[in-house]
């Protein structure tokens, strides 16, 4: 910020020097860059995510569908888990039980599956999810879940450009006080050997 200051203050200080000038106006894009366009890309990429994802969100609803299985017994050596993310923006957990369901074309199914219900004795009923087979499948991806999903990834994509344009300043600064240092190397160079000699002129 102080550099980007600099654009104003520096303008009419005769000890100005062409890179302090070239520095603040660099610093004052990049600042505008992460003011404008880094939210741009983060809500454009954000936005392609969240259409991308809630095509996934349609396409494994379709494919996927509750139904009620009767429960037989809990499933032994298997604990309480907590419902995956990935799939639902609730924090819940599950308990495996083995039981019985119909699949879509009316046969019946047996099998380990997971639910969330409390109750889990003997002949409770709990919904689980299939596949279009009958095959227990995991729950599909919510909507809330997609679009928190996409806002993530919109934040982390405005983020990762911020942290490029500030390193692209640094790196420009970085090459602009390397020429000026190499400047002043050459000048020395030539002035140096005369400093302070009478009638050199210096």
């Amino acid at each position: 910020m102080r550099a980007v200051t600099g654009v104003w203050r520096w303008r009419r200080n005769p000890l100005r020097r062409a890179t302090d000038r070239c520095e603040a106006w660099v610093a004052l894009v990049a600042l505008l860059l992460m003011l404008l366009a880094a939210p741009a890309v983060g809500w454009v990429c954000g936005s392609l995510t969240d259409d991308a994802l809630q095509k996934s969100v349609r396409a494994q609803q379709a494919k996927r569908h509750a139904t009620t299985a009767v429960v037989l017994r809990r499933a032994r050596g298997t604990a309480h888990f907590a419902t995956d993310p990935e799939v639902s923006s609730e924090r819940t957990t599950q308990t495996a039980v083995v039981a019985r369901w119909k699949a879509p074309d009316g046969t019946d199914r047996r099998g380990t599956v997971t639910t969330t219900s409390h109750r889990t004795g003997p002949g409770a009923e709990v919904e689980i999810w299939t596949d279009l087979e009958g095959r227990p499948a995991l729950r599909p991806m919510d909507a809330p879940t997609a679009h928190t999903h996409a806002v993530l990834a919109g934040f982390g994509v405005m983020l990762l450009a911020v942290g490029l344009i500030e390193g692209g300043r640094r790196l420009i600064v970085w090459h602009m006080v390397r020429g000026r240092y190499i400047r002043i190397d050459r000048a020395w160079s030539k002035a140096g050997p005369d400093w302070g000699r009478t009638g050199t002129g210096s």
